[in-house]
């Protein structure tokens, strides 16, 4: 008698094209999917209670979707893959999964290019003083606001300094479209801070571009370097124990009045409170955030919200229709190669043992 199929969890369904291939694959009795009802984000009981019926083999699940001790203890011995549609995974428990020899999938490639975009945009929008200007807007105040020769004028990029911290795929994606501009300088910093982007890194020819474009680019010698000598700093940097609150009041302090933070990497690397209360008081000159502390619990009143001279986006860094579909694409396939199905391969797998 033929074993079962791997039985897997999906906790919000999927965009079409990534849900399509698990629906074939149910079709095709090569697993059983078990799929959250609802258009809306899995309820927390519902997938402890599906995990506890046991036989659960492989997990696909979204940001939001906490797998954690409690979870992979309701899933027991059969779990063998957890599977994320998005770059990051600090809602899951890579020690506790290691610790049980299940793998882990992510999904960073597929919103490398929109989250660069985002952030090219974000640096421009800070700058320009754009998020002012559609509040004025919207807000009924242009007809009270006659033109005058400093109306709105925010700082241009032409020769200016832009530090990337984190110097990843996103983070070179995001300065290839700031080449453009006419910038004069690039600071960055890998995981090895000083250090030089080795070539086989430089995945997009980055640096030969900058400096076919006359900009001088080198690693920065030091955090407070990278903090005093950037124009615009970019944050595209990973969320780990070393950059959690790394950007606070001490690092802001070293910065330019006239400088700008934009950050489309994760919230907690800032300090919120730290960042509202420098732009506040005119010791940096605005923000592009796309990614905030506390997300998406963020009300009206929130002082990242309420200062003009802040930008701030919903976490929309990957929201295109093309990206979010390879997302789902990827997701699936980082399962069901989790699962060893003949002929799928991983998209991305992060070691987790």
């Amino acid at each position: 008698m033929a074993s079962p199929p791997p039985k897997v969890i999906l906790t919000r369904t999927l965009p079409p094209e990534g849900q399509a291939i698990l629906d074939n694959a149910a079709k095709d009795n090569k697993i059983e999917l078990v799929k959250w009802p609802k258009d809306s984000s899995a309820d927390r009981k519902w997938l402890l209670a599906e995990l506890r019926h046991g036989g659960v083999q492989g997990i696909v699940c979204m940001l939001g979707d906490k797998i954690d001790e409690e979870a992979l203890v309701a899933a027991g011995p059969s779990l063998k893959v957890v599977s994320t549609m998005s770059a990051g995974f600090d809602h899951i428990q890579v020690p506790a999964l290691g610790s049980r020899k299940i793998k882990l999938g992510t999904t960073p490639d597929a919103l490398t290019d929109a989250t660069a975009d985002i952030g090219a945009m974000l640096v421009l929008m800070a700058s320009r003083r754009a998020g002012e200007g559609i509040r004025a807007v919207v807000n009924g105040k242009w007809p009270l606001m006659p033109w005058s020769p400093l109306l709105l004028c925010g700082h241009g990029l032409q020769r200016a300094t832009v530090g990337v911290l984190g110097f990843g795929k996103i983070g070179q994606l995001t300065l290839k479209r700031l080449i453009g501009f006419g910038i004069g300088r690039v600071l960055y910093t890998t995981s090895k801070i000083g250090q030089p982007l080795p070539e086989s890194k430089d995945f997009f020819r980055t640096i030969p571009l900058a400096k076919s474009n006359g900009i001088e680019i080198r690693p920065a010698a030091s955090l407070d370097e990278l903090a005093k000598e950037s124009d615009f700093l970019v944050i595209c940097s990973a969320l780990t124990p070393e950059t959690t609150g790394l950007v606070n009041a001490e690092f802001l302090a070293k910065m330019k009045k006239s400088a700008y933070v934009v950050n489309t990497a994760r919230g907690p690397i800032v300090d919120s409170e730290a960042l509202a209360k420098a732009v506040e008081n005119g010791e940096l000159a605005g923000a592009g955030l796309d990614v905030v502390s506390g997300e998406p619990n963020i009300p009206a009143d929130h002082p990242l919200v309420k200062n003009e001279k802040i930008v701030l986006l919903p976490h929309i860094g990957s929201a295109t229709l093309e990206t979010r579909n390879l997302m789902a694409v990827q997701a699936v396939e980082n399962c069901l190669a989790g699962l060893g199905l003949e002929g799928v391969a991983w998209a991305n797998e992060v070691a987790t043992f």
